[in-house]
């Protein structure tokens, strides 16, 4: 039986005998989710020995939970939903909240007057964090929902000075594991269609392609470069105006899977085989990649270690926000099959 202290112990006594804040103390009375199970072990240590006895009128008020996760897509073209990055998001966040016992809301933010709205909805207790993928350099969002006080992670960055608390995939050694691959194969005249130039990973991915020729000695041609948007159809027309341009191309870095389809399509319209006349390796390894012809050779980004990295983060913010933002970037894979 716990030792009983002279007195009654305050919840701020027993934050501070557990070694925690008392938001912890108020989460593991109210047995909710996101605390580790060290710590809600030493919290329940703390109460036994203090002989701490909860209010329960204060505990109804402080542990007020919605045991939900938002996860905010704020993407502006419509057409983007349809790709399987955001599929494949969905899936891995899920999974990773599992068994965590809180419900994945999915929500929109695209808009001035959307970005308003989920952030009173969110100030109003609907959700206990929010996960933010597909956020691009201007998108104010973030530093919204941060200095409102509602724990958020960023899947992803907007800049290299990003302060709030993201998961990133290296997408500029990825890139340029791609890019050396090809020139190890004797390509040389080597191009790459980028995804959108407005959001970090595209210029991140662009940047390794630069990288890899640039340490072989090759000169980085403008023209060897196209700006897409991670769509099949950038993808397609993308290398139908590099044929023109350069009909001697022997190698294409794609910024996406999806992208790299739309590739495919366009050297098989101009009758040039794949990879013996052109190498091409692509971005994500979605299991799209094992559908186009020749399978596609390309980065995998491990999608399901972001997923678990991302509600980890969140979770530990929710039961303890961190006295630093927390920025984790984790490795990439060249898979190789038969594209290049």
């Amino acid at each position: 039986m716990g030792r009983q202290r002279p007195g009654t112990p305050t919840l701020e006594e027993v934050a501070a005998h557990a070694g925690v804040g008392r938001g912890t103390v108020s989460r593991v009375i109210n047995n909710s989710a996101g605390v580790k199970e060290s710590t809600r072990r030493a919290v329940q240590r703390a109460i036994t020995e203090l002989g701490y006895v909860p209010n329960l009128a204060a505990r109804s008020l402080a542990g007020r939970r919605a045991d939900a996760v938002a996860l905010a897509m704020t993407e502006r073209d419509w057409r983007l939903f349809g790709e399987p990055f955001f599929a494949e998001t969905v899936r891995a966040v899920s999974d990773a909240l599992a068994d965590t016992g809180m419900q994945l809301l999915l929500t929109l933010v695209r808009t001035d007057v959307e970005r308003r709205r989920f952030v009173e909805f969110a100030r109003g207790g609907r959700v206990d964090g929010a996960l933010l993928m597909s956020v691009r350099a201007e998108d104010r969002l973030p530093d919204m929902l941060a200095e409102s006080g509602l724990p958020t992670v960023l899947m992803g960055r907007r800049s290299g000075d990003e302060c709030v608390t993201y998961v990133d995939a290296d997408n500029v050694g990825g890139a340029r594991d791609a890019v050396a691959h090809l020139l190890g194969r004797g390509r040389r005249t080597i191009a790459s269609i980028t995804g959108p130039l407005d959001m970090y990973v595209a210029r991140c991915r662009l940047r390794g392609y630069q990288e890899a020729l640039a340490l072989a000695g090759i000169e980085n041609k403008p023209s060897w470069v196209v700006e897409g948007d991670f769509t099949e159809e950038s993808g397609r027309r993308g290398m139908t105006e590099l044929i023109e341009r350069h009909p001697d191309i022997d190698g294409v870095f794609a910024a996406s899977d999806t992208t790299a389809a739309g590739v495919l399509a366009a050297l098989r319209e101009a009758g040039r085989r794949v990879p013996e006349d052109v190498a091409v390796i692509g971005f994500d390894d979605f299991p799209l990649a094992q559908h186009t012809a020749p399978q596609l050779t390309t980065v995998r980004q491990p999608l399901d270690e972001i997923g678990r990295a991302l509600v980890r983060l969140l979770l530990e913010e929710m039961a303890e926000p961190a006295v630093a933002w927390q920025h984790v970037i984790l490795r990439t894979e060249l898979v190789l099959r038969g594209s290049a």
